[in-house]
């Protein structure tokens, strides 16, 4: 459907009081047409004149919809206030319903540039042009879905296709393009509010859908405030011709009560949901973060210099199991890029790995780049279990580089008018194999950075047999801008997701260990030296979410998709249907 169709007759009666983004906003009070009574239906367009002035038509604006994407994007970490998230999607289904498919999608397009500046603002490391590039591209996505809350705001049962159509926003997202970009989601930014249960259910996708739900919800009680103002005191709107409502006071505000008492239902669904934490062993860790010379693009130092910032915590680590001051670990967890030089080709660095190794006397899972074995010029992320005795074994390659960061998409192309792409002189080559790796007693799920924020990547890691989960990650490009806080939280909701826990291995933080039930244990401050011990428990179970895998998402995402049809076929009827009616 074209992005300016319109999808009933109700929204060509407006005329030239419509809500066009820029024009300082509409004159409607409730705009969406009358479906019956509870929360799917809506109140009539008012007639045109003075009575059209409302309180929520002099709200509406384009101003209003980048202050709700903004105040979506405080929602997240490091703000974290959750509550937010659904006041956001109570605001842009307000500002969106009755709208036309035009309009819509304009005030989506600006909620979406005002919650991804604000969500993405740690890119200004790289540069702000590289904020609002992003940040546009993304903001289309949320274009089609206010697009999509405009067309079904005229739908009986509107609160529910709005919330499937922000599922079916983020699974699209999710994907496309260059294999998508899932940062932003609703579920992130629940990640320790009453929906997070509901991730052992559903994954991410139920968390996000209960999120808006429960915001659509929100939205169609104060529609239902709004209307029952308008009839009970029509002098207050300017709509004297407005008919009293017959009957009890209190029958008129029923749909406000529905609405608002199912939006708190869902909000405390979670509650019932039982999160699995019973572990069948446990093993004991320690989590080394070595630092890095200074935040930024330009982390990394001399050559050798993050590398010996972790083997030299290792061995006084091992000083002290040696002298009885702790007890000796069962295995030691290193972050991303740990190792600054290919150890397979720079002997210094193998070498001091070893060093490492033997002196602890256990295990050392150690993030590494590592040159392509056999295509030239390509290098691959890797975790690789370094055995004291045996020296390297086992490895997971990363399957998801981070397009421009790790590899450049067309880069013959781009690189002859954006210098910036230099700094990735060479491509990561993906991996194809989940990340199972055996070390020492344990048998770990390795998740390299950004892939934590992947629904598939996590699940298939936990399906293949992972007792437990570490995410390896170097945030150091991006400290103390609110990244590293925004993927911690990923960590809490997959712990819940698929009941394991988590450990967050990265240089210069944050590094966490995080309990079965979201509990974040232990953590580092960025840019520290630290190492952590912790007791691990390791779980062979699966959760429900973990069964069902991506199934909740596509269901809830064509049931979003089909009311968008059906919403265009509503309109075309009605509009055949005035034509007919027409002397």
């Amino acid at each position: 459907m074209a992005p300016g169709s319109d999808t009933s007759a109700e929204a060509a009666r407006t005329g030239p009081h419509a809500d066009v983004p820029g024009s300082g906003g509409a004159r409607v009070e409730d705009p969406a047409p009358s479906h019956g009574s509870g929360t799917g239906g809506g109140a009539a367009v008012a007639a045109p004149g003075p009575a059209r002035h409302g309180p929520l038509g002099r709200l509406r604006g384009p101003g209003l919809a980048v202050l709700s994407g903004l105040a979506l994007a405080a929602a997240f970490p490091p703000v974290d206030a959750w509550p937010l998230s659904l006041a956001a999607v109570a605001a842009l289904s307000l500002l969106t319903r009755g709208r036309t498919v035009r309009q819509g999608a304009w005030t989506g397009l600006l909620f979406g540039l005002g919650f991804f500046v604000g969500l993405l603002q740690w890119l200004r490391v790289i540069g702000w042009d590289t904020v609002f590039g992003l940040s546009l591209l993304q903001a289309l996505f949320l274009a089609l879905l206010g697009g999509g809350l405009a067309a079904t705001s005229r739908l009986p049962l509107w609160p529910l296709w709005g919330a499937c159509l922000w599922v079916a926003e983020e699974w699209a997202r999710d994907r496309v393009p260059l294999g998508g970009f899932p940062w932003g989601r609703l579920a992130f930014a629940n990640t320790g509010s009453p929906f997070t249960p509901l991730a052992a259910l559903g994954g991410a996708p139920l968390v996000t859908f209960a999120v808006a739900l429960a915001g659509t919800l929100s939205a169609a009680a104060a529609v239902a405030l709004l209307r029952w103002r308008r009839t009970a005191r029509p002098e207050a709107t300017g709509a004297r011709d407005t008919p009293r409502p017959t009957g009890p006071p209190h029958r008129a505000l029923r749909p406000a009560a529905a609405a608002a008492g199912l939006a708190t239902a869902v909000t405390l669904a979670g509650y019932a949901v039982p999160v699995p934490t019973d572990a069948d062993d446990h093993v004991d860790i320690a989590v080394v973060q070595g630092d890095v010379q200074q935040p930024g693009m330009d982390f990394l130092g001399r050559p050798m210099m993050i590398l010996e910032n972790h083997v030299e915590p290792t061995v006084e680590l091992a000083e002290d199991v040696a002298a009885g001051r702790v007890e000796r670990p069962d295995l030691v967890i290193w972050p991303e890029n740990a190792s600054d030089l290919d150890p397979y080709r720079y002997p210094e660095a193998y070498a001091a790995i070893d060093r490492a190794a033997k002196a602890i006397g256990v295990p050392i899972l150690v993030g590494a780049l590592v040159d392509h074995p056999t295509r030239e010029g390509y290098v691959e992320n890797q975790g690789i279990v370094w055995d004291p005795v045996s020296g390297p074994g086992d490895s997971y390659t990363k399957q998801h580089p981070v397009p421009f960061g790790e590899y450049v998409p067309f880069r013959e192309q781009l690189s002859k008018v954006i210098s910036r792409l230099e700094r990735v002189p060479r491509d990561f080559w993906p991996g194809d194999e989940p990340g199972v790796l055996q070390v020492g007693p344990a048998r770990l799920g390795d998740v390299i950075c950004f892939e934590v924020a992947y629904d598939e990547i996590v699940r298939d890691t936990v399906r293949a047999g992972a007792r437990a989960l570490v995410i390896q990650t170097n945030n150091a490009t991006y400290g103390n801008t609110g990244q590293p806080e925004q993927q911690l939280a990923m960590s809490r909701l997959r712990a819940i997701e698929h009941g394991r826990a988590i450990v967050t291995a990265a240089p210069s933080g944050i590094s966490a260990v995080v309990a079965p039930d979201g509990t974040v244990e232990q953590r580092t401050e960025e840019f520290t030296q630290d190492v952590l011990t912790a007791r691990l428990p390791l779980r062979d179970g699966l959760t429900p979410a973990d069964r069902v895998g991506s199934a909740p998402e596509w269901s809830l995402a064509m049931v979003g998709l089909l009311s968008w049809a059906a919403a265009i076929l509503h309109g075309r009827r009605s509009r055949t249907d005035e034509k007919g009616n027409r002397p």
